[in-house]
């Protein structure tokens, strides 16, 4: 097996943890939303760590395979395997908007695979990474206090998920420079950048447990698979001099598979979250009005019978 396909099998099956870990989100955030950030005494949100660990670490690996341009779109399949797994692992199925968005994800993650070139060896030098590092920092802090501006719990949720999107993504970039720099420098020399690493990636491991607050699972998925790839995606096009095949030609095609990537990824957004199968039941039944207690207090009678109490002929 060549390094690109292996490193597009790891790619899918770090998708597959990160989707696992968004539904194990979703969930702790519905079932305690008083608990935005780090819910720490639940179980199931350290569950959802542990698959994000894993996930990432499948991801660190397909990064020192494979290009930035090609590992990063891929991760966008998160969305894709959140909808079917969520119907199965919780119950909540997709409606018909959730899978032609799907659909069109697809598409244009498998264009831009097709259409991407070798990896080349290209790092950032140490004043591009901490300027990097600084524009990131500002922007995600910049997110996250917009969203604290916010009264509508989908807008807060979409902005707090671009600020988690935009810290994976150059998280991911700081793990590619590592990934090649590791091979001709002392492990010593990388300490900056392994702790920008963990700064940005726990930074958007909150700020996506936030974002799903209120939101349900759909739209702040999607904006942190759009976000996040598109972003690393264009530092390592402009910055690490990778590039497409066939040219110019090519480089038009795959920003046309990116624009129908990120259509299908936007309109996931305008899904409605599906009720789930016991809310569902418990919604179609008829209400049932309260019986009221008996009362000692009875009203007196006025000599017409108004007012008196009907003993049922079976209880006489």
């Amino acid at each position: 097996m060549s390094a690109l396909a292996l490193s597009v099998l790891l790619s899918l099956v770090s998708a597959v943890a990160y989707a696992a870990a968004a539904i194990m989100q979703e969930r702790v955030a519905a079932s305690a939303p008083s608990s935005q950030y780090a819910p720490m005494r639940r179980g199931a949100w350290w569950g959802a760590i542990a698959l994000s660990g894993l996930g990432a670490a499948l991801h660190v690996a397909a990064l020192a395979l494979g290009p930035l341009s090609l590992v990063q779109p891929l991760g966008a399949l998160t969305i894709v395997f959140a909808l079917p797994m969520a119907a199965l692992l919780v119950g909540r199925r997709a409606g018909s908007t959730a899978w032609r968005g799907a659909i069109m994800a697809t598409v244009g993650l498998a264009g831009l695979l097709s259409l991407t070139g070798s990896a080349d060896s290209d790092t950032l030098e140490g004043g591009e990474r901490l300027l990097l590092a600084l524009v990131t920092t500002g922007g995600v802090a910049a997110l996250f206090l917009a969203a604290r501006r916010m009264h509508r719990p989908v807008v807060r949720s979409v902005i707090l998920a671009a600020a988690a999107g935009a810290a994976f993504g150059v998280a991911s970039v700081f793990t590619k420079t590592v990934a090649v720099d590791f091979t001709s420098h002392s492990p010593t020399a990388e300490w900056p950048s392994l702790l920008a690493i963990a700064a940005l990636a726990g930074a958007g491991m909150l700020l996506s447990q936030a974002s799903y607050r209120g939101a349900g699972l759909a739209a702040p998925l999607a904006t942190v698979t759009v976000v996040n790839p598109v972003l690393a995606a264009a530092i390592g096009l402009t910055l690490f001099g990778e590039h497409f095949r066939y040219g110019t030609t090519g480089t038009l095609l795959a920003l046309g598979c990116g624009v129908v990537a990120a259509g299908g990824l936007i309109l996931l957004t305008t899904e409605r979250p599906q009720p789930e199968p016991s809310r569902r039941v418990a919604a179609s039944l008829p209400s049932i009005p309260a019986q009221r207690e008996p009362s000692d207090d009875r009203p007196e009678s006025d000599g017409t019978g108004a007012g008196q109490t009907v003993t049922p002929p079976a209880l006489r």
